[in-house]
């Protein structure tokens, strides 16, 4: 059964007021719609709906099912230049554009976006939704807990290192290879010690068949259950989703009974590749195999150890269930979101999950999503990993652009998070524009070159000057955007973005050309090259660690996965104090590292932190709840 909705969702009309209030009080003093009222406007069966609550709900896969024979909308992803640490509000133009496409030209249109860590929530960044009149309600629900998929993420991840250290110990403990096979197994209904369905799947992969301990010779039951991990080759860190710089570097197994010290550490929980994993999954059956996929370390002989060697990918799979179906909520103006999946976008791609951008694409005229950082960074991870594994095509970029992060490229001061801004960013100044000009050229020409349009949404602040504005959109054109436009979507909402909205639909008219960066099937250093003159770069040097890691991905057949470049969003390069469009940098890839169940490569450019720290003065000391009214305050 396919029901076709052909009408645009019921608008919420916006109480503009100036000053513009706390993004939270904005939050606050909105209505949103309820979740099943929104659920029913953009198609969805009430079936096909689980609530949490009366402002969220979870979507079932079953829909895609349904309307598989409908039209698919058009597909624009919003990118950005090089960011100051400030962000340069691609999320607010996200939303904001959505909201011009969807409350003001009266189109169907559908945001997906990722869901925020908390670790940033409550560090220095803040949080995710948007920001002024263009962010998703309830800003609370959506920035904290929504509906536990980061803790599901976290909790299978930490279930994976345990199983781990477990199997370590318990391999140490039991010398005797028959005694550690009959622990391992279970009696079925005959008597019979049977093999787990995780133990027949590697008895396979080692050449023989059986479904039961007492088919196996002596060898063939080492072999199987004795892994002989190499603690000193385990990559798999534990997750917390609170940034704890202290965390990074640990010693574990320094209990009298385990004495079985290693070191090891902590990353943030959307750091895991199981968060990769749940964003690239396009089904339960393939969330699963992606989970048994996915490398811990190596054996005592160079084997790859994975999760379903273990035994854990099924339990797994299990905790992350109910994660796989996409969250729906809403903008401040009632336009559908979903918000899905949170990789981080220097060490994994940095993209929402590609479930909820397909449903979306049926519901929908135009699915507006938003990837991570600039197009060095989550826009070329889009376009070669996302993209490619699920068959996606987009029609249009987005390009976000300041003023702000222009005038810092030009040599402007440096902009520190947490600190006021110099005067240079506040007052005109049309010399250090133009001079800063190259770092927006470059992302519109890269971007370009997949085949796409781009249109540079020029996101504007109070201090900007109409001449600093209009230098910026005439260097766009110049540089090959199919148009540039001003918004003012924080301040005005959807209406601030209409003039950007219009250039959307009008850009996502033309034809698609879009093709992928590199063919999967080159060689690993020949990807990485390709990423690399891409930033502008002459070209990349390898440490032989990462050569020696690359020859033992080539042996094991991996190495046509697609890459994905850990390195910093501050810059082109490789170091976050080059700034603007720098020119015959090399690239160093110190080591590279292999997450199979997420399906790429990843090489370490530079020093990448995957467990951030608080700084001195954290956004979580404002806030707090009224315990009469249970209202949170202090939240952005």
């Amino acid at each position: 059964m396919t029901i076709a909705i052909t009408q645009p969702v019921r608008p919420l009309p916006l109480q503009l007021k100036r000053p513009v209030p706390s993004d939270i009080a904005i939050a606050q003093a909105a209505t949103p719609k309820p979740i099943a009222e929104l659920a029913s406007e953009v198609g969805l069966l009430p079936s096909e709906l689980d609530p949490y609550g009366h402002t969220k709900a979870k979507v079932h896969l079953s829909v895609r099912d349904r309307l598989k024979d409908a039209p698919t909308g058009k597909y624009v992803v919003v990118t950005a230049i090089t960011p100051t640490p400030l962000g340069e509000g691609k999320t607010t133009t996200t939303i904001g554009l959505s909201q011009a496409i969807g409350a003001h030209l009266r189109k169907r249109v559908f945001t997906c976006i990722r869901q925020p860590s908390m670790g940033p929530t409550f560090g220095i960044k803040g949080g995710a939704a948007g920001g002024g009149y263009s962010q998703v309600i309830p800003m609370e629900e959506f920035n904290l807990h929504l509906t536990g998929d980061n803790h599901a993420v976290a909790a299978a991840n930490n279930l994976v290192a345990a199983a781990i250290d477990s199997r370590i110990h318990y391999e140490a403990t039991h010398p005797d290879d028959s005694q550690l096979a009959t622990t391992m197994c279970r009696k079925d209904s005959t008597g019979r010690h049977a093999l787990a369905a995780c133990h027949q799947r590697r008895a396979e992969r080692l050449g023989f068949k059986a479904r039961h301990l007492d088919e196996l010779t002596d060898a063939q039951k080492r072999s199987l259950f004795r892994l002989d991990i190499d603690p000193s080759t385990i990559t798999w860190n534990r997750v917390v989703d609170v940034n704890d710089r202290m965390l990074r570097r640990i010693q574990i197994g320094l209990g009298a009974e385990e004495n079985l010290p290693r070191h090891t550490g902590f990353d943030i929980a959307v750091a895991s590749e199981i968060m990769a994993v749940l964003a690239l999954s396009t089904s339960l059956a393939d969330m699963q195999a992606r989970l048994r996929r996915m490398v811990v370390g190596l054996d005592r002989s160079g084997n790859l150890v994975t999760a379903d060697d273990i035994g854990v990918a099924g339990a797994a799979a299990v905790l992350m269930k109910d994660a796989l179906m996409p969250n729906l909520m809403q903008t401040i103006e009632g336009t559908p979101v979903f918000v899905h999946a949170g990789p981080f976008a220097n060490i994994a791609h940095g993209n929402s999950s590609v479930v909820a951008d397909q449903i979306a694409l049926k519901l929908a005229d135009y699915v507006v999503t938003e990837a991570g950082f600039g197009s060095d960074i989550g826009f070329e991870k889009f376009a070669n990993i996302k993209c490619r594994s699920a068959g996606l095509t987009p029609d249009c970029a987005v390009l976000v652009t300041t003023v702000r992060a222009t005038k810092m490229h030009g040599g402007g001061p440096k902009v520190v998070a947490g600190r006021p801004l110099d005067d240079a960013y506040t007052k005109e100044n049309l010399p250090l524009v133009e001079a800063g000009l190259g770092n927006m050229i470059r992302h519109i020409r890269n971007v370009v070159s997949y085949g796409i349009p781009v249109v540079v949404s020029i996101n504007s602040f109070a201090t900007d000057t109409n001449a600093e504005v209009e230098v910026l959109r005439r260097a766009a054109l110049e540089a090959g955007a199919f148009a540039a436009e001003k918004s003012t979507a924080w301040a005005d909402g959807g209406a601030g973005a209409v003039a950007v909205a219009k250039a959307v639909v009008a850009a996502c008219q033309r034809p698609s050309t879009f093709r992928h960066l590199y063919d999967v099937t080159s060689s690993i250093e020949e990807k990485v090259n390709a990423i690399a003159r891409s930033y502008g770069a002459s070209g990349v040097d390898f440490s032989d660690e990462a050569v020696a890691k690359i020859r033992r991905y080539e042996a094991l057949g991996c190495d046509h996965l697609p890459i994905c470049m850990a390195k910093t969003h501050l810059s082109f390069s490789d170091n976050p104090d080059l700034k603007n469009a720098p020119e015959g940098f090399r690239i160093t890839v110190r080591d590279m590292r292999l997450s199979l169940g997420a399906g790429f490569i990843f090489p370490l450019v530079g020093s990448m932190r995957t467990m951030p720290g608080l700084s001195g003065r954290p956004a979580f000391i404002d806030v707090d709840l009224d315990s009469t009214t249970g209202r949170i305050d202090g939240l952005f």
